[in-house]
């Protein structure tokens, strides 16, 4: 009676510590994920700052935004590439209204939104890391 009370505590005691590390685990990568704005949010940050806001646009069950979202913006050191540059603002159109003037064809599509709310670049699609970074690295705000 003593061994099967005992054994019956160690696999109780067992699964919660996998459930613990399990969620410890989860929590430590995600702090290497992307932090993204509203974009209220993004536009009072923009004030102070002479980065671009890069407006994600998503739907809830896009495959592309999804495999985007867990091979470009999880990852540590594209998430700093990308947030030296940028404000980033993730919109989901299943949820969230579209706060510019444009009709979406497809997601994902990338907005870069200067301080004049003026969308300087577009990028439709899905792309891996450094296609991504190649696309981006040189939008700046024209000054005219």
């Amino acid at each position: 009676l003593i061994n099967d009370n005992f054994f019956n505590l160690y696999i109780v005691e067992s699964s919660v510590m996998v459930k613990i590390l399990f969620s410890l685990i989860i929590n430590f990568l995600s702090l290497f994920a992307m932090d993204w704005y509203g974009y209220d949010e993004a536009l009072k940050l923009q004030k102070n700052s002479s980065k671009i806001i890069m407006i994600d646009i998503v739907r809830t069950h896009c495959q592309y935004c999804i495999k985007m979202d867990n091979e470009v913006f999880k990852n540590k050191k594209m998430s700093i590439w990308l947030k030296n540059r940028f404000i980033p603002v993730k919109i989901n159109l299943d949820i969230d209204e579209m706060p510019l003037d444009v009709e979406v064809q497809m997601t994902p599509t990338f907005y870069f939104i200067n301080k004049n709310k003026k969308i300087i670049k577009v990028i439709p699609g899905s792309w891996n890391i450094q296609n991504f970074k190649d696309l981006t690295k040189n939008i700046k705000d024209i000054k005219g």
